[in-house]
């Protein structure tokens, strides 16, 4: 049996094909390319009970990833996350089936490990020396761990006031790292430069169209985890959006393969107020966004001002009747509270986004009370330790502390 059923890549906006075999990047017209499968002969050779044998990995699912060859799979154990039931956050929302997907239990912290595993993997299979890509933090630590792992190079350019935790680990990878004063945008255009003028493998958010499909994992698992039947919800917070693409993506090749029961979920993009570019133009019924000027949160991995496939984030709005959310930093900050003191979950400020998004959803009759929903908290909490502030009055005095201990 073959380990992978990838076929080619294909252009969504003018169908041009190309050959995996070949170090691909955008197509000619500039847009992203996507991966497709032979589903008709993955559908012959394998089912959804073949799963159950395999081991928790994302890569239990290698028939529908694009590394051809074992041997080739650069991994550190990612995938299989929990899918948790929120039951006491539930009843405070009115939402009865209430889950989160935590990725903050995956290597490297956050969800970005998947898409470097699957996207280093393939990297390493179709020869890649070296690669260079932007970050808001938290994928250049995922890419420069994995590409060290895989022995290849990687030169890393993020933001100067990124969390201080993803610039160490950056650094500690051994990839050549590199500080700019400004935004994800700006890192954008220098590693841009850097691509043409040592000839370097654009790993940049969709520029390579690997990435997406170790986001879309999170689909696949998603629907295991729920006995292949679709949820009626599923919030993921959005800044370069390729997860929400990946999970939209997932579900469509696991419903053509007769794995899954139930419509395809409505899908919510959730962004913050202070940077919600995909947002306004879903509420202006667009199908790209302008970009969007002095943008500032405190959830640093959705600051993204203007994405490449923001026309594929807002095709899977639109395909699945789902909508778009803008939370402000307070909202998130409260609802990040909320979810450790009634679920003991420490999560991160993007993951905590899509909860008050749920919140504000339910009140004003968006989702219903009885309906499923997925909520995506795509890192841990301790990776934005100035995040949160502690009142004093939180803390307990020492002589209380003197006194117990007697």
């Amino acid at each position: 049996m073959k380990y992978s059923y990838i076929s080619h890549l294909y252009c969504p906006k003018c169908d041009n094909t190309f050959d995996t075999k070949e170090q691909n990047q955008l197509c000619t017209c500039g847009s992203p390319l996507l991966v497709d499968y032979d589903l008709d002969e993955v559908k012959k050779n394998v089912t959804a009970d073949d799963l159950t044998s395999r081991e928790p990995t994302l890569w239990r699912y290698h028939e529908l990833l694009p590394v051809k060859e074992q041997f080739n799979v650069v991994s550190l154990g990612e995938g299989m996350t929990p899918l948790i039931p929120f039951r006491e956050l539930g009843s405070d929302m009115t939402v009865e089936n209430l889950y989160m997907k935590d990725e903050g239990l995956i290597p490297t912290g956050t969800f970005k490990a998947r898409g470097a595993a699957v996207g280093v993997s393939k990297a390493k299979e179709i020869g890649v020396k070296e690669l260079a890509m932007p970050t808001n933090g938290n994928a250049g630590a995922a890419w420069g761990l994995y590409a060290a792992r895989a022995g290849i190079e990687s030169t890393i350019v993020m933001p100067n006031d990124a969390p201080k935790i993803t610039r160490n680990e950056v650094a500690l990878s051994g990839a050549n790292l590199y500080l700019v004063n400004g935004l994800i945008s700006d890192a954008g255009k220098i590693v841009g430069k850097a691509v043409k003028d040592y000839n370097l493998y654009d790993a940049s958010t969709l520029k390579e169209p690997y990435r997406i499909e170790g986001k879309k994992t999170m689909g696949l698992e998603i629907s295991e985890q729920l006995n292949w039947e679709m949820p009626d919800v599923i919030l993921y917070p959005t800044g370069g959006g390729v997860g929400l693409i990946g999970i939209h993506k997932a579900l469509k090749e696991l419903k053509e393969l007769g794995w899954v029961k139930g419509e395809l979920p409505r899908l919510v993009a959730v962004q913050s107020a202070g940077c919600a570019p995909i947002v306004k133009a879903w509420e202006e019924g667009k199908r790209e966004s302008e970009f969007w000027k002095d943008s500032e949160t405190l959830a640093f991995g959705i600051n993204v001002p203007k994405a490449l496939g923001d026309f594929l984030v807002l095709d899977a709005l639109y395909d699945t009747d789902g909508c778009a959310a803008a939370v402000d930093d307070e909202s998130m900050v409260r609802e990040q509270e909320k979810v450790a003191q009634m679920e003991g979950n420490f999560i991160c400020p993007e993951g905590a986004a899509t909860f008050a998004a749920v919140r504000r959803l339910q009140e004003n009759g968006w989702i219903n009370p009885n309906e499923t929903v997925v909520a995506l908290n795509t890192g841990t909490g301790i990776k934005y330790p100035d995040t949160v502030q502690v009142e004093p009055e939180m803390l307990e005095k020492e002589d209380t502390i003197s006194r117990v201990e007697k």
